[in-house]
């Protein structure tokens, strides 16, 4: 089996492998570059999952895989502030399609008026933390919760969430 990642962001290769090798230990993985199709900073639920589902189904058709996962980060403006946002589509061969999203953390407001101007998240993220490219380390949940969790574990949990289809077929009939 080849599981195809649409990115070739670490984070996202390695929360990937760590979930799918759980489900099928006999796996193959491969990174494949993809632009998600939106902006390079989604904003908004719809923009976030959208890059998600269209790096799934780029790796998966590109390699031929067997399974291809596409990971987006974004943000949200909610009543509360600015949040980040992100979400996990996993596809097949036979047009199954797995969703998983959520992981929200409160953005502080420097970090959010710098989004609010044009700029990314990871690089308001590094010139916040004074560290570079943080957002193929911690990211900006590890940052933001002094390393209480990940970006990884983050996206990890999307990925578990996406799965359901796969590991529950008969429910999803």
């Amino acid at each position: 089996m080849l599981i195809a990642v649409g990115s070739t962001n670490p984070v996202k290769y390695n929360a990937t492998r760590s979930v799918l090798v759980q489900v099928y230990p006999a796996a193959a993985f491969a990174t494949y570059s993809v632009s998600s199709g939106v902006p390079d900073q989604p904003w908004g639920d719809i923009q976030t999952r959208q890059g998600a589902l269209v790096r799934a189904q780029a790796a998966q058709d590109a390699l031929d895989a067997d399974l291809g996962v596409g990971l987006e980060g974004g943000v949200q403006e909610t009543e509360f502030g600015l949040f980040t946002c992100a979400w996990c589509a996993v596809v097949d061969r036979q047009g199954t399609t797995g969703i998983g999203g959520s992981s929200c953390v409160h953005l502080p407001d420097p970090v959010a008026n710098q989004l609010r101007s044009g700029v990314e998240l990871g690089p308001a993220m590094d010139a916040l933390s004074g560290q570079h490219n943080t957002r193929q380390g911690l990211g900006a949940i590890g940052l933001l919760t002094k390393g209480l969790s990940s970006r990884q574990q983050a996206y990890e949990a999307l990925i578990k969430m996406a799965l359901a289809p796969f590991v529950r077929p008969e429910w999803y009939a």
